[in-house]
């Protein structure tokens, strides 16, 4: 049987996003992703249209496709595992969505290569249970523009590494959600 979620708000509002059965796959709550673009909205007055956003485990593309949903000018999805990339380009195509770019590959080959590009908001959702944070933010952090957000789930709640603070933090069941920017440097 197949397990559908859907997009909770914007210009792709109630599309259906089909979750593929794969191992360690699991979709952000939709009460998680309003509360995370509700957070965004008010401290990017509402605009997303010049915001760029990296999803480095896609899975399901959910976040990813809010985020374009509610406006960003592009955002680049990293999923390893074929049947999602396949489902996460078949939703794509189907929205028209050009500002979506899907990469398929493995997350910590993108954050070892680098990039050119730098994000507003890099959502990191890894599979739960295999330590990743918060190494992972630090190492995702050279892909921030200055101001840029990192948002972050967990199996637990996650300490801000060195260098980050948390804006904002939630938890529904067993989801651990954090809003994290840059502290300013002094001089």
């Amino acid at each position: 049987m197949k397990k559908y979620i859907r997009i909770v708000a914007g210009q792709y509002r109630r599309t259906r996003i089909e979750v593929p059965d794969a191992p360690g796959l699991r979709p952000t709550p939709d009460r998680v992703r309003e509360t995370l673009f509700n957070w965004l909205a008010h401290l990017w007055d509402h605009d997303f249209t010049q915001k760029q956003v990296l999803d480095l485990f896609a899975g399901s593309g959910a976040l990813g496709f809010e985020a374009a949903s509610r406006g960003a000018s592009f955002v680049l999805m990293v999923e390893s595992n074929p049947l999602a990339v396949a489902q996460l380009r078949k939703l794509r195509d189907k929205l028209q969505a050009t500002q979506i770019r899907i990469h398929a590959g493995d997350a910590k080959s993108v954050l070892s290569r680098g990039s050119v590009s730098r994000f507003d908001l890099i959502l990191l959702d890894p599979p739960f249970g295999q330590g990743w944070f918060p190494d992972l933010i630090v190492s995702a952090s050279h892909l921030l523009t200055e101001d840029g957000l990192i948002y972050a789930e967990n199996d637990s709640e996650i300490i801000a590494p060195e260098g980050f603070a948390a804006l904002r933090h939630g938890r529904a069941g067993g989801v651990h959600y954090h809003l994290f920017h840059r502290i300013a440097t002094q001089t």
